[in-house]
């Protein structure tokens, strides 16, 4: 019984977020948290990593990921690295030097995580930028930033969030969410900004 209640919250939020009007961001689940490594992570603005190339390092650099999510290397010249994994970016960095050096073998590191953060802003307590370790919902932002003031209206929350492709502009009806128990299941993106009318 307890699984068929579940399945129709599920089917009800689908159809909810299928009938979005034009111009509106779906919103989809994420999985529950799960532990990331350093492999799966994905870098972001702000993150300092360090670029090594064997036997060759005047091509070795730590550099800090522009805000426009870009990198520039000798040689290699800019890349974009907002949004790829180590792994990723090793792999391109590699094919731009095989073109200058015979066989390169380059390892990326991160040295300094900086772009775990979400911006909480208009009708909350403590409107700021907060940095996050894990995971967060967008119910865990707000009660971060101490909840909703008493002019907030909490039909009337935007989402603003983005992505290689671009922006995007979500809008979510948090008393929709909180009356069907699905607001636990609406994660934030690193740099997401909530923004609360």
């Amino acid at each position: 019984m307890e699984r068929q209640r579940t399945w129709t919250k599920v089917v009800i939020l689908a159809a909810l977020l299928l009938t979005v009007p034009a111009g509106v961001t779906q919103v989809r689940p994420a999985p529950p948290a799960v532990a990331t490594s350093q492999a799966e992570y994905r870098l972001g603005p702000e993150d300092v990593i360090e670029v090594f190339v064997w036997k060759e390092p005047e091509l070795a650099a730590t550099v800090v990921i522009r805000p426009d999510g870009r990198i520039s290397l000798p040689l290699a010249d800019e890349l974009v690295a907002s949004g790829k994994t180590t792994a990723e970016l090793q792999q391109e960095i590699t094919a731009k030097l095989s073109k200058y050096v015979n066989q390169p073998m380059v390892n990326v590191m991160v040295k300094q995580v900086n772009s775990l953060k979400i911006s909480v802003l208009g009708e909350v307590r403590r409107p700021d930028v907060y940095k996050i370790n894990n995971r967060v919902t967008l119910l865990d932002a707000i009660a971060m930033a101490g909840g909703f003031t008493d002019l907030a209206r909490p039909n009337k929350v935007v989402l603003l969030r983005t992505t290689p492709a671009g922006s995007q502009r979500i809008k979510i009806n948090i008393r929709q969410l909180v009356a069907d128990g699905d607001g636990t299941f609406l994660y934030l993106q690193p740099l997401d900004t909530i923004y609360v009318e």
